[in-house]
């Protein structure tokens, strides 16, 4: 049976990772926090700052009847640098004759 003084908001820590024996658990390139908009929030946005993540795009916020809810994105910098080598590489190999545009 659920409990009945549970926060309405689910939890958006992320799921634990299988474990692999003798190996540091990777970071993932990609991270969305959601939740209300409170110092909760804020701190767990700030604590991957402070782990080497950058903010990937704008915040997003949305009201669901009784508070605040807010998203934001952040990235792995050596992510964001190996998705541009990827396009500019895949660029590199499109077929051009030369005339006309891309």
């Amino acid at each position: 049976m659920p409990d009945a003084s549970a926060p309405a908001v689910p939890s958006t820590a992320p799921a634990p990772s299988p474990a692999v024996p003798g190996a540091a658990e990777e970071k993932l390139a990609y991270r969305l926090f959601t939740g209300p908009d409170d110092r909760a929030f804020c701190e767990r946005v700030s604590a991957a700052l402070a782990e080497g993540y950058v903010l990937h795009g704008s915040p997003a916020a949305t009201f669901n009847g009784s508070s605040v809810i807010v998203a934001q994105a952040v990235v792995l910098p050596a992510a964001i640098a190996s998705a541009d080598a990827a396009v500019a590489n895949a660029v590199d190999d499109l077929e051009f004759d030369g005339e006309g545009h891309a």
